[in-house]
């Protein structure tokens, strides 16, 4: 399967419609049921988060959605909110601006301003996931200690591969930017500092090829040099089913995040 295929996942699950449908939904639910606050980082249209808040004291933990950098916003990934608001953890989702319109390189300067008003509001190093570029993000939060732990959901570690593709006509990758903004290629979290040695690469056991080796190759690369790292494919699961746990009180990633939120909060502070 050509990369072009690999890496084309709204081709490979024809019915992420109907998925994406279905976050829709629960996010109009949970915006009716809990309004979230809106809280500027920035001066852009784009530069804020939606904070869904369980109290003022609660710990908080950071969601960085996909869509290649070049499409979606926290909008749609509002209905995973109740599942951390049962548990008195609240939810950050960070908007950022988006390719062409901008390029990568400032989108990880956005993401690195709301991770850092996240973390100077709450006092603590948040722990910060993502779903696909989101998990790509994350990753990088991680490697520069603005994270307490990272999970990273179907993440994207080595941009190399999406230059050839049509992807990159958003993106404009070349192969000097694709390797300076890639996770693979950057400083592992500083074990001898407290907290950001702990990396989760959860993937859809149905998702390509190419996916699957992304996530297990960050794991070994990470894991091999001292980061504590999970590699993690969820069966029968795709590129946007994967998100499905994150929707379910009780499912075993939720309780992963909030238990990495609640080691770093008893173990760390900012």
């Amino acid at each position: 399967m050509s990369l072009e295929a690999q890496y084309n996942n709204r081709a490979l699950v024809p019915d992420h419609p109907a998925v994406m449908a279905r976050w829709r939904e629960s996010a109009g639910a949970a915006r009716a049921a809990t309004p979230p606050q809106k809280i500027a980082y920035g001066p852009g249209d784009r530069e804020y988060f939606d904070l869904f808040e369980a109290g003022s004291d609660a710990l908080v933990v950071v969601f960085l959605h996909g869509g290649y950098w070049q499409a979606l916003d926290p909008g749609w990934f509002s209905g995973i909110a109740p599942a951390f608001l049962a548990h008195g953890v609240s939810l950050a989702i960070p908007s950022y601006d988006l390719c062409p319109d901008v390029r990568l390189g400032q989108i990880l300067r956005q993401v690195r301003a709301a991770v850092e008003a996240v973390r100077e509001r709450s006092g603590r190093r948040p722990v910060v996931f993502g779903h696909s570029a989101g998990g790509h993000m994350a990753a990088c939060m991680l490697s520069e200690g603005r994270a307490g732990a990272a999970v990273a959901i179907s993440g994207v570690f080595d941009l190399a591969p999406l230059i050839p593709t049509s992807l990159n006509d958003a993106l404009r990758l070349d192969a000097a930017e694709a390797a300076a903004l890639s996770p693979i290629h950057w400083p592992v979290p500083d074990g001898s500092t407290p907290g950001g040695t702990v990396l989760d690469c959860v993937v859809g056991g149905e998702e390509s090829a190419e996916f699957l080796r992304q996530s297990r190759m960050m794991a070994d690369l990470w894991g091999g040099k001292g980061v504590e790292t999970r590699y993690d494919p969820l069966p029968g699961l795709n590129h946007f089913t994967v998100l499905d746990p994150l929707f379910d009180t009780d499912s075993a990633l939720v309780k992963r995040i909030i238990g990495l939120a609640g080691d770093r909060s008893r173990s760390h502070a900012a």
